[in-house]
């Protein structure tokens, strides 16, 4: 439990915590208009008549984005709606040049749902959806130019989905760990790169706690403004304990939309909060219904990739990974295709976890890559897992020596190692050679272990190994020294 929950507990109150995700969707081109969706430092470049909402343009609306607001649906398991409508959204600021939004209001295309959360210490196992609607996102206004604001249109118009999860998490942890979860789906879904640090994933969380007992939930505030997960949990965290605060000193607790300030981690408020009402919500009148079709909505669901819950149920179940290295293996979706791959090719699963989430990791961090950019095989890995399993190659030869050769290479991990000479020495032969230099050069630390000082093998073993340049067969070098230590 966390320390917060815990403190919530001990005054007889829980917390109530509903998220407002936004992901913006990465179209070619914008949700209704035809101009470019891809990002530019350029201010209002990216803008054409019906961006600007100049009399007379029409909406007509990208089935790309439709087709990416099904696939997310149906990752987290919603029922699809099948006639859709659009809706105006009415309200005034300087970037929404139309003074309305278009977005989704009484048919949402995603009913019902659940996200899976994947987190140490959370009694939940999933968060509960309401629905996920589409909708057009507003341009933005820039306030750091002096007294002026200036307007940037580029991102008016871009394609958004909003999930909005039922008011039913209880702690800071859960709402990170759905938004942790967000962002590997629709990363594995490539329907949007998941950034929040430039807006590709935005987050609103609204806010009350109540009184164990109580069947009404109390006043919530909605808090804005946080650009990272990390950011989140601190805002919700701080929240909660403004809140409990103004309980104990008998203050209301007003319906308001706070923001949060990243540099003390406190929220402030900013207005009291709109109802529905205020947005004055009718059917856009220039856009039809929206008709899926079951053929339509049976292919869009044979193309669904393999999802984060899938891979982390097959990587246990198949592998027997523990929840450590399954967490590391599926963050990222090219990540578990390799290692499903690898897996494909060798039985030793826990060598393969180990090697993906060591060495290999440790290479493509340094030449700042990823996965799939390398020039890393399965097949070419099994093969250098293999060598070691049949002690032909040490570990520390094979992933600093060879598995940086075998990236740049076409050749096989046998290969390389046979033209580096690094192959290890298992020929009884040439180890028993190798140990009688080094105990001829070492007399008096012979004469010490067969006193009873047994932790001089390890010396012993080290010497060998120099000798050898690391590849001597630890196994039969051990034996050997030991037959020529014990000898009278």
């Amino acid at each position: 439990m966390s320390d917060i929950k815990n403190l919530l507990k001990q005054a007889g109150y829980q917390a109530t915590i509903g998220l407002e995700v936004h992901v913006q969707l990465n179209t070619q081109s914008k949700l209704f208009a035809p101009d470019s969706n891809t990002m530019t430092e350029e201010p209002n470049t990216h803008i054409s008549p019906i961006t600007m909402g100049h009399p007379g343009t029409l909406p007509m609306l990208n089935e790309g984005v439709l087709k990416k607001a099904i696939m997310m649906g149906l990752a987290c398991d919603c029922e699809i709606i099948q006639q859709n409508h659009f809706a105006r959204k009415n309200y005034f600021y300087p970037d929404l040049p139309k003074g309305y939004q278009i977005t989704q209001d009484k048919t949402p295309i995603c009913m019902g749902g659940r996200v899976a959360l994947f987190a140490d210490g959370l009694s939940k196992e999933y968060a509960a959806l309401h629905h996920i609607h589409l909708e057009e996102d507003a341009g933005k206004s820039i306030h750091d130019e002096g007294t002026d604001t200036l307007i940037d249109l580029n991102r008016a118009g871009t394609p958004l989905i909003e999930i909005v999860t039922e008011p039913q998490m209880e702690e800071a942890g859960e709402a990170a760990a759905l938004l942790q979860e967000i962002r590997r789906i629709v990363r594995y879904l490539d329907i949007s790169g998941g950034n929040m640090e430039n807006g590709e994933l935005r987050c609103d969380a609204n806010i009350s706690i109540k009184p164990v007992d109580a069947q009404e939930l109390g006043n919530k505030v909605e808090v804005k403004n946080m650009n990272s997960i990390n950011n989140v949990r601190k805002a919700i965290d701080f929240e909660i304990r403004r809140q409990l605060e103004m309980v104990k000193n008998k203050e209301e607790i007003l319906i308001e939309t706070r923001t949060f300030d990243a540099s003390n981690g406190h929220t402030y408020g900013m207005r009291f909060k709109e109802t529905m009402n205020d947005y004055r919500y009718f059917p856009d009148p220039d856009l039809p219904p929206v008709e899926i079709a079951d053929d339509y909505l049976a292919e869009i669901t044979s193309t669904l990739p393999p999802l984060p819950t899938q891979l982390r149920a097959k990587f246990r179940s198949e592998y027997q990974l523990s929840d450590y290295d399954v967490a590391l293996l599926t963050e990222e979706k090219e990540t578990a295709a390799f290692f499903d791959a690898l897996c494909q090719c060798t039985r030793n699963y826990k060598a393969a976890a180990n090697w993906i989430n060591g060495p290999l990791k440790g290479l493509l961090n340094d030449k700042g890559i990823g996965i799939e950019q390398s020039g890393a095989s399965p097949e070419k890995l099994a093969g250098l897992i293999e060598m070691v399993d049949k002690n032909q190659l040490s570990f520390s030869i094979a992933s600093q020596r060879v598995l940086p050769v075998l990236l740049d290479s076409e050749d096989t991990a046998l290969a390389i190692a046979g033209r580096l000479n690094l192959l290890m020495i298992g020929n009884e032969n040439e180890l028993s050679g190798l140990v009688k230099e080094v105990l001829l050069s070492l007399p008096n630390k012979v004469a010490a272990f067969k006193k009873g000082k047994k932790g001089l093998m390890g010396l012993f073993m080290g010497e060998v190994m120099k000798k050898s340049k690391g590849k001597a067969d630890p196994k039969k070098l051990q034996q050997l020294l030991q037959k020529a230590l014990n000898e009278e």
